[in-house]
C-alpha cells in the first residue's frame, strides 16, 4: 500500500476520498480546532507565535520504519535537504537511518549531533574545498562524485595510506519527476556524469586510477516528487548495464548501487503518492534478474528518502492578516508567504488550507491565499474553499508543510523565519526557535 496515512476522519470538510493528507494522529474537534499527537494547533498557535511550523515525530518515525521494513536488506538513507535539524538527526539515527547532506554546514551539524559520519554520504554538484576537506576530516563514509574536475581534487586532500570511498553520480537519461525544475536524470542539467557521451565511463577510468579514492558504486537521481514505480526500475536497467560494461573494461565489479530518493507525495487531496512497498518488490526483482542476465553480483542498494519521511507530518499554521475582494477575486492575506515556502512560487505547487480554531456554519467560497511579501507571485494556495466568513485573525493549517519549506526559508523583507515546533503524545516543545530580528541585525556589521 502507499506511503501515506491511513483514514481518520477528516479535518477538512472538503477533502473526500482517498488517504489523509494529515498526519495519523490528526484528530477534527466539535469547536472547528484540529489536534495532531493530541496537541491543539489553535492552542500551538497563540503558545509560539504564527508562522509556526508542527512536526509530529512519530508520524517521521513511523515512515522511517516503513521504509526500513520495506527495504530490510538495503541502506536507507534520509536525504536532509528536506529538512534538517538536531532533533532530525537523533530520530534518523534512532530509527536506523543513514544521512545524506550537501554540505558542510549539513555534515557538521549532523556530526555534532553524534551521528556517525561513517553512516553519512556527501552529495553535490559543485562541492567547495571546505565541503570536501570536512567530509574527508570528518571521515565520512561515501562521496558522491558529480563532475570530472571534482576527482583529482578529491584525491588530493584525502592523506597519505588512507582511502575515501567515492560513488559516482550517473546520468542514466531517463526523465521523471513532478516538475521540469526537478527532472534530474536527464542530459540538459548540471548534475552527474552521462553515459550517453562517455562522461560517466571516462570518469570510472579516472577515479580506479586513483590509489586514495576507492570505487564502491555508482550513483544516479532521476527526479523529484515522482509518484510512479516504472522510472526506477528503468533506471534500476541502465545502471546495472552500466556496471556490466565497467566489469568488461575494468576487470572491477562494483559492490553497491546508489538509485536516490524523490518519492512522491501527495499535497491535495486525491493525488497520488508512491508506493514504498511496490516500489522496493518491483526494484529488487529488477536488479535480481538485471545481474543474474550479466552474471554480476548483486550490489547492496541504497536509497535517499526525504520529502517522503518529514514531509507528510508538518503542518504550517498561519493567521490571516487580510481578506480583500478585488472583481471576482478573493485574496486571504496571511503573515507568511514565500519567504516561508517558496516551493508554490518555483514549482507551482497546490496546497489545501483550511481554517482551523473556530467552527463556521458558511457556505465556502473559493479563494487566493497569499503571503505578505512584495511579489505578485507570493501566492501559497490558489482556488481554496475556505468559509465565507473567514476574517482577519483566523487561523489557517496547511498540511504536508515539512519537507522543504523551512529548509528553503529565506531572509526576504527580513520577516524572520519561523519555528518549529514537535508534537508528541500530548506536549509540544521547540525544535528551532523563531528567527527574531535581533538575530538578522546582528549580522549585519557594517556602517
Amino acid at each position: 500500500m502507499p506511503l501515506t496515512a491511513p483514514r481518520v476522519p477528516s479535518p477538512a470538510s472538503h477533502e473526500t476520498g482517498g488517504p489523509s493528507i494529515w498526519p495519523r494522529s490528526t484528530r477534527p474537534e466539535h469547536s472547528g480546532d484540529v489536534t495532531v499527537a493530541g496537541v491543539s494547533l489553535a492552542e500551538t498557535a497563540g503558545r509560539f507565535g504564527t508562522p509556526v511550523y508542527v512536526l509530529d515525530e512519530e508520524e517521521v518515525r513511523e515512515r522511517c520504519r516503513t521504509y526500513r521494513t520495506a527495504f530490510p536488506e538495503a541502506d536507507v538513507v534520509y536525504a536532509a535537504k528536506a529538512f534538517l535539524c538536531r532533533a532530525m538527526v537523533h530520530w534518523a539515527q534512532e530509527e536506523g537511518m543513514g544521512l545524506d547532506v550537501c554540505s558542510a554546514g549539513e555534515l557538521m551539524l549532523a556530526v555534532t549531533t553524534g551521528f556517525p559520519p561513517e553512516k553519512i554520504v556527501l552529495h553535490g554538484n559543485a562541492k567547495s574545498p571546505e565541503d570536501l576537506s570536512t567530509a574527508v576530516r570528518l571521515g565520512v563514509g561515501r562521496i558522491v562524485v558529480d563532475s570530472a574536475s571534482e576527482i583529482a581534487r578529491l584525491a588530493a586532500i584525502v592523506p597519505h595510506g588512507s582511502r575515501q570511498q567515492v560513488m559516482l553520480r550517473v546520468v542514466p537519461g531517463i526523465a521523471a519527476g513532478g516538475h521540469v525544475k526537478v527532472r534530474t536524470g536527464t542530459e540538459d542539467q548540471k548534475f552527474g556524469l552521462s553515459i550517453t557521451d562517455g562522461s560517466a565511463q571516462h570518469a570510472v577510468a579516472r577515479v580506479l586510477g586513483q590509489p586514495r579514492l576507492e570505487l564502491v558504486g555508482l550513483h544516479c537521481h532521476i527526479g523529484s516528487q515522482i509518484t510512479t514505480v516504472k522510472p526506477y526500475v528503468a533506471a534500476v536497467r541502465r545502471m546495472v548495464g552500466l556496471m556490466a560494461r565497467i566489469r568488461e573494461q575494468h576487470g572491477v565489479e562494483l559492490p553497491q548501487l546508489n538509485i536516490g530518493g524523490g518519492h512522491g507525495i501527495a499535497y491535495r487531496p486525491g493525488e497520488e503518492s508512491l508506493d514504498v512497498p511496490q516500489l522496493a518488490a518491483r526494484v529488487r526483482a529488477e536488479l535480481r534478474d538485471g545481474c543474474a542476465k550479466v552474471k554480476l553480483p548483486v550490489p547492496r542498494l541504497t536509497i535517499e528518502p526525504g520529502r517522503a519521511v518529514v514531509g507528510p507530518a508538518g503542518i504550517c499554521v498561519y493567521r490571516v492578516l487580510a481578506v480583500k475582494r478585488t472583481g471576482s477575486q478573493t485574496f486571504v492575506a496571511v503573515d507568511g508567504g514565500m519567504s516561508d515556502n517558496p516551493r508554490p512560487a518555483l514549482y507551482g505547487v497546490r496546497y489545501a488550507p483550511r481554517l482551523i480554531g473556530r467552527h463556521s456554519t458558511a457556505e465556502p467560497r473559493l479563494v487566493t491565499v497569499v503571503g505578505r511579501h512584495c511579489e505578485a507571485g507570493d501566492i501559497l494556495a490558489e482556488e481554496v474553499p475556505l468559509p465565507e466568513d473567514v476574517h482577519p485573525g483566523d487561523l489557517l493549517a496547511v498540511p504536508v508543510a515539512g519537507a522543504y519549506h523551512l529548509s528553503m526559508a529565506s531572509g526576504y523583507n527580513l520577516v524572520g523565519r519561523p519555528p518549529v515546533v514537535a508534537v508528541k503524545d500530548g506536549t509540544a516543545r521547540t525544535l528551532v526557535r523563531r528567527e527574531s530580528l535581533d538575530d538578522m541585525n546582528r549580522r549585519d556589521v557594517g556602517l
